[in-house]
């Protein structure tokens, strides 16, 4: 016996709409994994539980990957940047995390949140060695899953 039920058009069209409407409201997250050569990015989905590898960009010339993230976070209706910070194990800001700092702030018109990022390569070399992906030609795919690994962690708070 078939017990399915049947939803009254009117009330159909009323769920669609506001399946809409919380898919417009909800704004995505972006995560950067900000490298000397090279920028990781991920991005979130729109129910900000699934991180997905989204490209790797080059570091230099600066403003143009400061343009190239800018522009992606439009394009993808990001509020939130999640920047990784490799904070030393004792806890304190080292060369690198400091400059992943100063980077954050040239991107401006968004919430950016630091993110604490220690050994998240470390993770995304494994996680992509589990899928028998060879990534020692292209360090880009472990810069892609490192920014995956960081905002995963910031979504999961």
């Amino acid at each position: 016996v078939n017990q399915s039920v049947l939803i009254p058009r009117d009330e159909t069209e009323i769920l669609v709409r506001k399946a809409i409407e919380i898919i417009n409201e909800n704004n995505f997250k972006m995560a950067l994994d900000v490298g000397t050569k090279r920028i990781g990015i991920a991005l979130s989905d729109y129910l900000q539980v699934i991180a997905t590898p989204h490209s790797f960009i080059s570091r230099v010339p600066e403003e143009k990957a400061v343009e190239a993230i800018v522009k992606i976070a439009k394009e993808n209706r990001v509020e939130k940047i999640v920047v990784g910070v490799p904070i030393n194990m004792d806890g304190t800001f080292g060369g690198q995390a400091k400059d992943c700092q100063d980077f954050s702030q040239k991107l401006i018109g968004f919430d950016i949140i630091l993110e604490d990022e220690r050994l998240t390569s470390e993770e995304a070399e494994e996680r992509l060695r589990s899928r028998k992906i060879d990534f020692r030609k292209n360090k880009g795919l472990v810069d892609m899953e490192s920014a995956c690994v960081i905002l995963e962690q910031y979504l999961g708070k």
